[in-house]
């Protein structure tokens, strides 16, 4: 596709014989009324904002476990990042927050913690899946099943941290990382 621009406006022509396109070039196309999505099914939610010409699109977890939705028809929108009923450019990228079909929305939409810069976050009742990726990727995480079980912990979007060594505040020199952890929906020891 070749994009061609002036003053305010821009025209993308499509090269390859489908016709072109018009819309503000500030914005980076035309806008619509966005739709409200949350409660739809994931799948459906996409479906109707392509539909309105919405093509940004990314989704994440709700409950901030970063578990991925690999298959959208199992989940359901808890959230959008753009407020129903709002005039947006359709270029802008609507953010879906989603939970499995058959689990409750939460009151607040969580995202995952924050990248740990220099001191030990508290991850204590985030998923081990989270704790992971806001350490530095060269960082040696061990993971232990805190049930006293022996089990793997495979999918760590599936497991929550109950202790970690080293604790909350303490600085971070690359040094290794403990977790003990139960399944979601196990309590703690």
């Amino acid at each position: 596709m070749l994009v061609i621009g002036g003053l305010g406006t821009a025209c993308a022509v499509n090269t390859t014989g489908g016709g072109s396109a018009s819309g503000n070039a500030k914005t980076g196309g035309t806008t619509k009324t966005v739709p409200r999505f949350i409660g739809m099914g994931l799948q459906s939610a996409q479906d109707a904002a392509q539909k309105q010409g919405f093509y940004s699109l990314k989704s994440h977890d709700s409950l901030g476990r970063d578990r991925h939705q690999i298959l959208d028809r199992d989940w359901k929108v808890c959230s959008q990042n753009v407020k129903a009923g709002t005039t947006a450019s359709t270029a802008t990228r609507l953010d879906f927050g989603a939970v499995k079909v058959d689990e409750t929305c939460p009151a607040k939409d969580r995202s995952a913690p924050a990248k740990a810069h220099g001191t030990m976050p508290n991850f204590k009742g985030e998923s081990v899946n989270t704790a992971r990726h806001a350490l530095d990727s060269g960082t040696s995480v061990t993971v232990n099943d805190a049930s006293g079980k022996g089990r793997y912990v495979l999918i760590e979007s599936n497991w929550q941290v109950c202790s970690q060594k080293p604790p909350a505040g303490t600085k971070l020199s690359g040094q290794p990382v403990e977790f003990a952890a139960v399944k979601f929906g196990e309590s703690c020891p």
